[in-house]
């Protein structure tokens, strides 16, 4: 039943996604020539509704779907591995034309060209996840 509203929910998120057109390549295009507010909309409201809500959970203790208490610790000071870390994912996502989540939305509406992408982030992850022990945290 758990896995069943996680994956109602992700649906539900796809196609929002979708619709609002944040995974379309044309928007991102035109977010990274500075050209429309679109995509900075669709962004900056997420990162304040975000913030209300994490903050909302911190402070009324809420529960997991399992019932145990959600935990969120606060974020280690470090301006470097932010800064080189959002470039990088920038970067990414301004040659891709699609940041992690629209990858799969993209996939599901059936541009199977973004497989390639999907391939390159999934390769990404894989070798960060080797090397991480020897890069600096």
């Amino acid at each position: 039943m758990k896995n069943l509203a996680y994956i109602l929910i992700g649906s539900f998120l796809g196609i929002v996604l979708y619709k609002s057109e944040a995974a379309s390549w044309f928007r991102i295009y035109e977010m990274f020539q500075f050209d429309s507010f679109h995509m900075y909309g669709i962004i900056g409201s997420a990162l304040g509704l975000g913030i209300v809500l994490v903050q909302w959970i911190k402070k009324s203790k809420k529960k997991s779907f399992s019932g145990e208490s959600i935990s969120i610790p606060d974020k280690e000071k470090s301006f470097a591995r932010y800064i080189i870390g959002g470039t990088l994912f920038g970067l990414g996502w301004a040659l891709a034309g699609a940041c992690p989540g629209p990858i799969y939305i993209l996939v599901g509406a059936g541009y199977w060209s973004i497989l390639i992408v999907l391939i390159g982030a999934l390769l990404g992850a894989f070798v960060y996840g080797v090397l991480r022990g020897r890069l600096p945290h």
